[in-house]
């Protein structure tokens, strides 16, 4: 008798508040469009469209578009956008509270819009004391028009406590910010301001 093999599919509603579910969400309510490619051309996505609609029987041919065929204005659009509370962290730094996009949502907002982005380490800096370390990180977008680049620097100290060693943290922030200067989670940075 030949065996069966039995497949498992994770389904939205089988993920009950969790911040997957939310990210997911939030990821398939952003609004895409498309164009003919050398494979043919594609449905179009509406925002009005969402994961949880999408009922697990049925075939489904639309799928979000890649940022590869778009000009980099478009994606910009997309990267301004505010991200949702639920996908935002909270930190208290020397008696301030932070709040933050962890660089794994960064990482695949980046990939959604703009799926052609790159990164890169540029310099990695450690204090003469070597107290800190200090990273300079690039990232470029690629759109049908044009390339555009952004470098920022993050800093993290030798001793601090917590998840991760010095030179992951300041690498993390560093890539963080220089998603902000393309406007990605951009918008918490002014609501620290008020």
């Amino acid at each position: 008798m030949a065996a069966m093999s039995t497949r498992k599919f994770l389904t939205l509603n089988s993920l009950s508040s969790s911040p997957l579910k939310q990210s997911l969400l939030f990821l398939s309510s952003l609004n895409y469009s498309t164009k003919s490619s050398a494979f043919g051309a594609r449905k179009k996505n509406t925002a009005t469209e969402k994961l949880s609609d999408i009922d697990d029987s049925a075939e489904n041919d639309s799928v979000p578009t890649s940022g590869i065929s778009r000009p980099l204005s478009e994606i910009l659009k997309e990267l301004n956008k505010k991200v949702p509370d639920t996908l935002v962290s909270q930190r208290v730094d020397n008696g301030f509270s932070l709040k933050y996009v962890p660089w794994h949502i960064v990482n695949r907002i980046m990939n959604l819009h703009a799926p052609e982005w790159s990164g890169e380490v540029r310099n990695i800096t450690y204090s003469p004391d070597g107290k800190s370390v200090s990273v300079v990180y690039r990232v470029t977008l690629y759109g049908t028009d044009a390339e555009l680049h952004r470098e920022s620097t993050g800093t993290a100290a030798s001793d601090e406590t917590g998840f991760g060693d010095p030179l992951q943290k300041a690498e993390a922030m560093a890539f963080r910010r220089a998603c902000a200067r393309f406007g990605l989670g951009l918008h918490l940075y002014h609501e620290d301001m008020s």
